[in-house]
């Protein structure tokens, strides 16, 4: 899977990006130049700097925590004078809403949420993976999408959930109206499917993988893996427009020691991440481990390469065009991707 990045450059891209939007920007940079002299990585760029307390959002799966828990245990955001609080949330719009109230500085999303940030709530700093943890799953006697017409489905609206549910739909031509979509929180998916109460859901890891291993009869229907011909599912970190015009500088800072832990663990270090991240959580190390080979894992280096190429700000351009096509947002909310993605920021972190 590690070069599923090249195959979406084959993908057409959304043209002709219309109105702007509401929030996000991209920050001119402020710090150290590209191409200049920069400290190797594990080395502070900001050894005279305040320290700065910040509070992250963070859901209790690999893929919400692998970065932010490296950064943690090797000492980035420590070396970037960065001291941390962290708050575990189940989904992404609930994070935005706490970075809303100011309660949260940072946060990290899955695909869904990010419709909230094409709207403008929440400006994205920093690409984190690609995401092939989402999964439709059929429960005893479902075993095809078709097999859910007039069936209950349960998904959790706004989030990842919903766009593999749509997605899986409109592959069959069908839409939500042609079963009876139940929308809960994540760990109600969970309860609804394996206690028989629901007839299929849309839910990502490690809900999905604990439903397929523990329901006898699951069948998994789709995944993101099934349209990567067509659409990418993006996971990111981001922050407010209003925080980040005001607090440029601790932006990159985060999004720095986030690039350091990203290049440590993205090919390996997957079993000391499985353990930092499930004793934070508080929940089992083999469920964490399993998670392992749910994404693109990507350095901070592809990443910051990929914003340089143009590579990044084609997966964000063609995520908002599978946000449109699956009624996740209107055209009235398509914009210019850098509206919302700070690219410039990107750059500028990188630089270590």
């Amino acid at each position: 899977m590690k070069r599923f990045l090249a195959m979406l450059l084959t993908v057409a891209m959304l043209g002709g990006v219309l109105t702007a939007c509401g929030g996000g920007g991209t920050t001119p940079p402020t710090g150290t130049p590209a191409g200049s002299d920069a400290s190797p990585a594990g080395n502070s760029q900001t050894p005279s700097a305040q320290t700065v307390e910040i509070n992250i959002g963070y859901m209790p799966n690999y893929g919400g925590m692998w970065s932010m828990m490296t950064a943690i245990q090797m000492g980035y955001f420590e070396e970037e004078g960065l001291k941390v609080n962290l708050t575990e949330f189940q989904d992404g719009p609930t994070i935005i809403a706490a970075m809303e109230n100011g309660s949260i500085n940072f946060g990290y999303i899955g695909q869904g949420a990010h419709k909230l940030c094409v709207q403008g709530n929440a400006t994205i700093i920093a690409l984190s993976h690609i995401s092939n943890g989402d999964a439709l799953i059929g429960g005893p006697g479902i075993s095809s999408v078709e097999d859910l017409k007039g069936k209950v489905v349960a998904y959790s609206s706004g989030t990842s959930s919903e766009d593999i549910l749509r997605n899986s739909l409109a592959a069959h031509n069908m839409t939500m109206n042609d079963i009876t979509a139940m929308d809960m929180d994540a760990a109600s998916v969970v309860t609804a499917m394996m206690s028989n109460g629901v007839d299929a859901c849309a839910t990502w890891s490690p809900n999905s993988l604990t439903i397929l291993e523990g329901m006898e009869g699951a069948t998994k229907l789709t995944d993101n893996l099934t349209f990567a011909d067509t659409t990418v599912s993006l996971a990111s970190w981001i922050a407010t427009p209003r925080y980040l015009q005001e607090n440029h500088d601790v932006a990159v800072r985060f999004v720095r020691a986030l690039f350091k832990a990203m290049d440590y663990s993205a090919d390996e270090h997957h079993d000391e991440v499985a353990k930092w991240s499930s004793e934070q959580a508080k929940l089992d190390y083999q469920t964490f481990y399993d998670e392992r080979g749910v994404a693109e894992w990507l350095t901070g280096k592809e990443v910051v390469d990929g914003v340089a190429d143009g590579t990044v700000k084609g997966y964000y351009e063609l995520q908002q065009k599978n946000l449109l096509d699956g009624g996740s947002i209107t055209e009235e909310d398509v914009c210019p991707v850098e509206d919302y993605v700070d690219f410039a920021l990107m750059t500028e972190a990188g630089t270590y």
